[in-house]
């Protein structure tokens, strides 16, 4: 990874990037400042459609390593000591989730520190890594989705894949490529994809219908998290997954089931990112230019986004993630950061 910073206003568009990159890749990192003063020393999660008032957290949740890397992606483009101190710290206060049982784990702390030029950040992630590797099931053959935020703590969710993959493969490939490979057979096995599995003895996996089948991030986790194995590990066995996860290029509605819906432009911002690092950058920059042409405001918000349709949380919303894996997708881009950086 690259540690070097750039002056502010060095953001080149890479060779046959669209012109459209920089100045959408400045407005979010815009953003990003806006955001920083209005939440203070608190985590911004999601911010309304209308007003762009920020929904906070006190510890950053599953989500505060996005915003951690957000600000490491600022303090890249302008080269500012103030940016990079604001980086440096939001990044320290993640340090309560490493011996916390969740297998967020990996989003916490692979994205809030991926991009980081400090010891400090990369100490963190060692000691996160390490964590991870010591809650890995060697029966189940994964990291279990774990207990911190409630309900039964031996599942499998999809959402526990993005970000683990690259985390635990930096400490211990085998138990990476089993992780990816468990999730991998339990949401494409054959009817219709689940993304929750739960174990219990002596039945072993069952489904569960919470995130329902249709659910818009699932499939998009996935193929990110196979993008990010096809990089780092030494194996192809995921590689025939890839075309039952490769999506329409288009922003899909939060729920398939309910096509008229909202819809989730943070699951279209990840799947941006796994196509461009699985080398389909026609396919990514389409779907980066809806984003960027229909979605994204001026002062450079990601709207229409969904947290929860089930529970009717933030359902037209900025959502941080969101917000992250866009101005990351127009970075590679754009020539800020490599496409494997992160």
């Amino acid at each position: 990874m690259s540690t070097a910073r750039r002056a502010k206003g060095a953001v080149h568009s890479s060779p046959g990037a669209p012109e459209w990159v920089r100045p959408a890749l400045e407005s979010v990192l815009g953003r990003v400042a806006v955001t920083l003063t209005e939440v203070g020393d608190r985590f911004p999660l999601f911010a309304d459609h209308g007003d762009g008032r920020w929904t906070t957290t006190g510890r950053g949740s599953w989500t505060g390593g996005f915003w951690a890397g957000l600000l490491w992606l600022r303090a890249r483009h302008t080269g500012q000591e103030t940016d990079r101190e604001a980086a440096a710290r939001f990044t320290a206060r993640l340090t309560g989730w490493v011996d916390t049982n969740t297998a967020t784990r990996g989003l916490i702390f692979w994205y809030g520190t991926a991009l980081a030029d400090s010891p400090e950040a990369a100490a963190l992630r060692v000691r996160a890594a390490n964590a991870c590797r010591g809650a890995y099931d060697t029966e189940l053959g994964l990291v279990p989705w774990g207990s911190a935020f409630g309900g039964p703590r031996l599942l499998a969710r999809v959402d526990g894949v993005p970000g683990m993959v690259p985390l635990l493969a930096s400490v211990d490939p085998q138990a990476a490529r089993s992780h990816l490979r468990r999730h991998l057979e339990l949401s494409l096995s054959e009817g219709p994809s689940c993304w929750s599995w739960r174990y219990e003895q002596p039945a072993g996996w069952a489904p569960c219908d919470d995130p329902p089948p249709g659910w818009s991030r699932g499939r998009a986790w996935l193929l990110l998290a196979v993008a990010d194995a096809a990089h780092r590990l030494e194996t192809d066995d995921h590689v025939k997954s890839i075309s039952r996860l490769l999506p329409k290029v288009t922003v899909p509605p939060a729920d398939e089931a309910h096509s008229e819906g909202p819809l989730d432009t943070s699951a279209a911002a990840i799947t941006a990112v796994a196509l461009l690092k699985l080398g389909r950058c026609e396919q990514a920059v389409a779907l980066l230019d809806e984003l960027v042409s229909t979605h994204v405001t001026e002062d450079g918000r990601l709207l229409n986004g969904c947290y929860d349709l089930a529970s009717g949380t933030a359902t037209q919303h900025e959502l941080v993630w969101g917000d992250f894996y866009l101005a990351y997708a127009l970075a590679a881009l754009a020539g800020l950061v490599a496409l494997h950086d992160a």
